[in-house]
């Protein structure tokens, strides 16, 4: 085994270094030593000079300051402690996620030549995964050879694990294979766990698929784990009968499922609005004596709110408490958001003092939903209230709370009050983001406010934030709406040399403008141009250009891009249908218009008088 892993050609980063002394200094020369991390003294600290390390010794440490001290303390302890109890310390420090000091402390072991073994080099390879450092996890690997150290499955299985966490697949696949072809190690349910789980977080999940394929023709058997992180990425991708056979499968050959496969399938039922169907897995598990836990309970509960049955999710939050399980303030907010949903503030109103008097405390997005549904049952008034006691409940507002504020002040035009609030969030440090700064250029637009909206742009190109194409897009509608077709056409312009991704939703809203304005001639080279930079039109386009012309008299040119239409397999909308019929009484009953219009109307049967 060891000749074939010295004879790897690994097209990752070097597995062995030339020089095994220089390797130690030339990947942890970034890293600080032990002495120099800064800790604080502690008068109540273990005794480690008169300490036996029995089995476990450090799962008492809770803190760095006790565990740079123990290192100290058996780094000057003759003879040295055993390479078990360092492995021990160093485990204990990534339990406690850190991950650099265990890198530094490993420097001080190779510095002062204490032995260490095939675990304490996987515990650093591990550390340097978790930091975001995969390549000096191979470099790690490189002094296990030539310290006569073999790597194990649990060694490669943190490599995988790692260049899965930093978006490697490829590397990650190609590791794989040469694990399995040069048989460094025999995989275990542990690794393939791995290689799953990270090719599902990816959206791979065929390739995931047929990794469980092959686990099936082998020693080691899928198991739960496996199943449930396919049968979950099947479900979050809208693939809910493949999820379901793929279950069924699992049952059939033996794996029994438990609450986490049924939660995955209930919520890409529910995701699909299908929450009735979801209610019928509860009894199902109920009967195999498997128990629905909160997550359960929450994921059926919201995906009926969100359809509106407020009734059916107040009887299965009654039987979430009859069956011990305590509603979580998700659980409420998410009834909450329902009858927000319908416009039922008052029912809103009353789950929120049931959670508080049950000891529930609302958070922040608790809040964030009743401000939400007062802002749009447009009363802002309560809502501002209800703002304004986040400070006295020790919460602290976030974009989205400041958003729908925003949002809610805009929509009854309140755009001082939107204004001050928008530069008070400046003022306070608020990181604003591309969505709240559209829901102000969008409000401000909306309300007439163009010239403000235009020098918000303007302060945000100043500031070189970010350029989002979606705020152009606003600001170019509301120019046009607003019968400023020059500023509009003199805006769009702009947008190449500022090297932003002009969009079709950008040429749409110019070509409705140019249409409106009676310019169907330059409406008509834009959507040449669509072609010319590969941003093709679409439907929205055609019947955008369409209806130019009919209002503009060029029924030729209309024939034309219905044609076009037709050959490209777009449909009419409501609108333009609209505008042929009101034509046709003034046209002859064969006129070529309705032959076009009865190829493109997804309703194909024309009244014929």
């Amino acid at each position: 085994m060891k000749r074939n892993v010295c004879a790897l050609s690994f097209p990752l980063r070097a597995f062995i270094f030339s020089n095994s002394e220089a390797a130690p200094r030339g990947i942890f020369s970034q890293f600080p030593s032990s002495s120099s991390i800064q800790f604080h003294s502690a008068t109540n600290g273990f005794q480690f000079s008169k300490r036996r390390f029995e089995y476990g010794f450090a799962n008492n440490i809770k803190n760095v300051d006790e565990a740079v001290r123990l290192f100290r303390e058996m780094v000057r302890m003759r003879p040295l402690p055993s390479v078990i109890e360092f492995n021990q310390l160093l485990d204990r420090l990534v339990k406690l996620k850190q991950y650099l000091l265990v890198i530094s402390l490993y420097k001080d072991m190779c510095n002062s030549r204490i032995p260490v073994n095939e675990f304490i080099l996987t515990v650093v390879i591990n550390s340097f995964c978790l930091v975001g450092r995969v390549d000096f996890g191979f470099s790690v690997l490189g002094i296990f050879f030539k310290s006569g150290h073999l790597p194990n499955v649990i060694t490669f299985g943190t490599l995988l694990r790692g260049l899965f966490g930093q978006n490697r697949v490829s590397d990650a696949q190609e590791l794989f294979k040469k694990i399995v072809n040069d048989k460094l190690c025999e995989p275990n349910e542990v690794m393939y766990g791995i290689l799953i789980d990270g090719l599902c977080k990816i959206g791979n999940t065929s390739t995931a698929i047929k990794f469980l394929r092959f686990m099936e023709i082998g020693r080691w058997k899928p198991d739960i784990i496996s199943y449930n992180t396919i049968i979950d990425n099947l479900c979050k991708g809208g693939m809910l009968d493949e999820a379901i056979a793929f279950f069924n499968e699992m049952v059939e050959k033996g794996t029994a499922p438990n609450v986490v496969t049924y939660s995955s399938l209930m919520h890409g039922l529910c995701n699909l609005g299908k929450s009735e169907v979801a209610m019928k897995f509860i009894n199902e598990m109920l009967k195999f004596k498997i128990c629905p836990n909160v997550v359960t309970f929450n994921i059926l509960i919201n995906g009926l709110c969100k359809e509106g049955k407020m009734e059916e999710a107040e009887f299965i939050m009654k039987i979430m408490i009859e069956r011990g399980e305590k509603p979580d303030a998700f659980t409420y907010g998410a009834l909450m958001d329902g009858y927000c949903l319908q416009g039922r503030m008052e029912e809103a109103g009353r789950v929120f003092d049931r959670m508080v008097c049950v000891g529930v405390d609302p958070n922040i997005q608790t809040y964030n939903i009743l401000i939400n549904g007062y802002c749009k049952r447009k009363k802002i008034d309560i809502a501002m209230q209800v703002f304004q006691e986040l400070p006295r409940k020790r919460l602290i507002p976030n974009i989205v709370t400041y958003s729908t504020i925003l949002q809610g002040l805009l929509c009854v035009g309140r755009c001082v009050d939107a204004q001050e609030l928008f530069n008070k969030m400046q003022k306070d440090g608020q990181k604003l983001d591309i969505y709240t700064h559209g829901i102000m250029l969008h409000g401000l637009t909306q309300n007439g406010h163009i010239d403000e909206a235009l020098s918000l742009l303007s302060m945000i190109e100043n500031n070189e934030l970010h350029l989002s194409i979606s705020w152009y897009n606003i600001i170019i509608h509301g120019l046009c709406k607003h019968g400023k077709l020059d500023e509009a056409r003199a805006l769009f312009n702009t947008l190449f040399l500022k090297g932003l991704d002009v969009d079709k939703v950008t040429f749409n809203t110019m070509i409705t403008g140019l249409c409106n304005g009676g310019l169907l001639k330059e409406a008509k080279e834009l959507l040449v141009k669509m072609g010319e930079i590969a941003c093709y039109p679409d439907e929205v386009t055609y019947n955008i250009i369409v209806q130019g012309c009919l209002k503009g008299g060029e029924d030729a040119d209309a024939l034309m891009y219905l044609e076009e239409m037709d050959r490209r397999g777009f449909l009419l909308n409501a609108s333009t249908f609209s505008n042929i019929l009101d034509l046709l009484p003034s046209k002859a009953k064969d006129h070529i218009l309705l032959k076009a219009i009865q190829k493109l109307n997804p309703i194909e049967k024309l009244a014929s008088s």
